[in-house]
C-alpha cells in the first residue's frame, strides 16, 4: 500500500487529476499482477491483461462486487472500465463509493439500457438516484468517477460530469467496482479525499474563437428580475464544451452547474424529447448546426397536482442560433413553472406538434428573432382552456422581432397569460390566425407588420375569450383588422423596450432573424 501510495501522484499526473488540493487515499494499477487488498463477492474476478494489467470480473451470471478500504467520507472513486457484455435487461458495470460492505454502497455504473445511472444498494437490488442518456459500448474503455462529499453525489465520465443526486444514507466506507450481471475489465483505480465538489478533472475542449457566440442578454420577460432569478445569463461562469454527437450534446445538456454548450453541425438525436437542465447556454456554431429527430424539454415532469412554483423549477436557460427539424414532438418545451429562459435566433420548421410550446405555469420567457417555416402549429403558449390552477398569473411571455412565415396558426395561441407581448414581428400569409388570444388572457400587439394576414389579431378564435389590445401595427396586401377588445397590463411595468417603427419590421426581420446571425 505504500508503494501504491507513493506511485499515486505518478498516477494522478497521468489521469490530469490536481494533486494539490486532494490526498490519495487509495490506488491500484494492477501492475503487480495481484488484487491483494480487494474484497471480492460474486462473480470470477482475475487480474489480466487488456492493453496493460487490469482487474477483470469475467462472469455474467452474478451480482459481482469487489471492495477496497473503509471508513473514508468525502472521497472521489474513479477507474478505467471497460464493458465487455451484459447478461439481461438493465445491467451495468460500475465504481462504488462509501461501501459499507458488499450490499450497501453508492455506484456510478455505465448502463446497457444507453445511460449512466447514479445509484443506491441497500441490501436489495440497486435504486436508482439518477440517469443520464449515453452510449454504451461493449468493448470501449470509460473513465467513471463518482464524488461523494457531505450528502452530494456527482457522478462523472469522461472527465464531463453527468449526473447528481443528494442522499444522507452513507456517510463514509470503503470504494469499489461492479458488475451486476455483467462482465467489464477495470483498471487505475484511484481513491481521493476530497475536500469539496471539485471541477471536472481536465479542461473542456473550446469552440473555434469567433463561431461559438455565448454573449448577450434578452430583452423582454426574461430579463426580468422575479423568483428568485435576476435576469437569464444561462451557462455564464460556468465551462464551455463543445458537441457534435447525440451522446454528448444530450449529457451536457442535462448536467448540473453552469455550463456553455456549443453544438457543432447537424445532430441526430433520438426521437422524444431531451432534457435541459437549469443555468445552460446551448448555442449552434455556425449558420448550420442543430439537431433533428428530436427536441429539448426545459422543464420538470408534468404534475396536475403541483400549482405553484416548485424550488427545482428548471430555470436560467439560453438556446440560440440553432436549427430544429423533423422532431418527433415539439421542437422546443417549456413547462412545469420553468422560467428565465431565452430562446433566439433560432430557425424552426417541419416538426411534428409545435414548435416552441410554453405551458402549465412557466413565466419570464422572451421568444425573439426566431424564424419559423414549414410548420403548421406553431407556437402555444398554455396548453389547455382547463388549466387556470396553474397558469393564472402566469405564462409571462415576450415575443419579439420573429419571422412567422407562412405558418398558419398558433402565432402564438394564448391561454391566461398577462401580459403576453407580441411586438415588431414579421406575419406573411398565416392562413388560419396570427395572435390568437382566449381564455382570459391578456394580450398587447404591437408595432408588428401583417401581410397578407386575413385574420391578424382575434380574442374570439376559439374556446372562451381572452383581452387584447392591438396598436400601431402595419397592415398591408389584403390583411383584415384586429378583433380586440378588453384592457391589459402594460408590459412596460415589467421591463423597459425600445418599439421599432413597424414600417421597417420586415426589412429588419427578414435579415436579422434566424440561425448565422448573431
Amino acid at each position: 500500500m505504500a508503494a501504491l501510495a507513493a506511485g499515486a501522484l505518478v498516477l494522478m499526473g497521468a489521469l490530469g487529476l490536481p494533486s494539490a488540493s486532494a490526498a490519495t487515499l487509495f490506488a491500484d494499477d494492477f501492475e503487480d499482477g495481484n488484487a491483494t487488498g480487494w474484497s471480492r463477492s460474486g462473480g470470477s474476478w482475475s487480474v489480466v491483461a487488456d492493453g496493460s494489467q487490469a482487474y477483470r470480473q469475467s462472469g455474467t451470471s452474478a451480482d459481482a462486487r469487489a471492495v477496497a478500504g473503509t471508513g473514508w467520507s468525502d472521497q472521489a472513486v474513479q477507474a478505467r472500465v471497460k464493458p465487455i457484455a451484459f447478461n439481461g435487461a438493465n445491467r451495468h458495470v460500475a465504481v462504488l463509493a462509501r461501501a459499507q460492505s458488499s450490499s450497501s454502497y453508492y455506484f456510478l455504473g455505465l448502463s446497457n439500457a444507453g445511460s449512466v445511472v447514479l445509484g443506491k444498494r441497500a441490501g436489495g437490488s440497486p435504486a436508482t438516484l439518477a440517469t443520464a442518456a449515453a452510449t454504451v459500448t461493449a468493448g470501449t474503455w470509460y473513465t467513471l468517477r463518482l464524488e461523494t462529499f457531505g450528502t452530494t453525489l456527482r457522478g462523472f465520465v469522461n472527465n464531463v460530469q453527468v449526473v447528481s443526486a443528494t442522499d444522507s444514507s452513507y456517510g463514509s466506507g470503503g470504494a469499489g467496482l461492479a458488475g451486476y450481471y455483467a462482465s467489464a475489465s477495470f483498471d487505475d483505480v484511484l481513491v481521493t479525499d476530497i475536500g469539496g465538489p471539485t471541477e471536472p478533472p481536465t479542461t473542456p475542449t473550446p469552440p473555434p474563437p469567433g463561431t461559438c457566440s455565448t454573449a448577450g442578454t434578452p430583452t423582454g420577460f426574461a430579463s426580468v428580475n422575479a423568483w428568485g432569478q435576476n435576469g437569464t445569463t444561462g451557462g455564464a461562469g460556468g465551462p464551455t464544451v463543445e458537441v457534435d454527437t447525440a451522446a454528448e450534446l444530450i449529457s451536457a445538456i442535462g448536467q448540473s452547474g453552469p455550463l456553455n454548450v456549443c453544438v457543432k453541425g447537424m445532430i441526430t438525436v433520438p426521437a422524444g424529447m431531451h432534457n435541459v437542465a437549469s443555468d445552460k447556454t446551448i448555442v449552434g456554431i455556425g449558420a448550420n448546426s442543430g439537431i433533428t429527430g428530436g427536441g429539448f424539454n426545459i422543464g420538470l415532469p408534468v404534475d396536475d397536482a403541483v400549482t405553484s412554483p416548485p424550488a427545482d423549477a428548471v430555470h436560467n436557460v439560453i438556446v440560440r442560433n440553432l436549427v430544429f427539424r423533423n422532431a418527433t414532438d415539439d421542437s422546443i418545451n417549456v413547462q412545469m413553472f420553468s422560467h428565465h429562459v431565452w430562446l433566439d435566433h433560432n430557425d424552426l420548421a417541419s416538426g411534428y406538434d409545435g414548435l416552441i410550446d410554453i405551458k402549465r405555469g412557466s413565466s419570464y420567457v422572451t421568444v425573439s428573432w426566431n424564424h419559423v417555416h414549414n410548420h403548421t402549429k406553431t407556437m402555444l403558449l398554455g396548453h389547455d382552456d382547463g388549466n387556470g390552477a396553474q397558469d393564472v398569473g402566469r405564462l409571462k411571455v415576450t415575443y419579439h422581432h420573429n419571422w412567422f412565415d407562412r405558418t398558419p396558426q398558433r402565432n402564438p395561441r394564448v391561454r391566461f397569460g398577462e401580459p403576453v407581448h407580441v411586438f415588431n414581428n414579421y406575419y406573411v400569409y398565416n392562413t388560419d390566425v396570427g395572435v390568437a388570444c382566449q381564455a382570459n388572457a391578456g394580450c398587447l400587439v404591437e408595432g408588428n407588420y401583417f401581410e397578407r394576414v386575413e385574420e391578424p389579431v382575434s380574442n374570439h378564435y376559439a374556446g372562451p375569450a381572452g383581452r387584447c389590445v392591438a396598436r400601431n401595427n402595419v397592415f398591408v396586401d389584403e390583411s383584415g383588422t384586429p378583433d380586440c377588445s378588453g384592457s391589459v397590463q402594460e408590459p412596460s411595468s415589467y421591463y423597459g423596450y425600445t418599439l421599432d417603427d413597424p414600417n421597417t419590421v420586415k426589412a429588419a426581420v427578414t435579415a436579422g432573424s434566424g440561425v448565422g446571425k448573431i
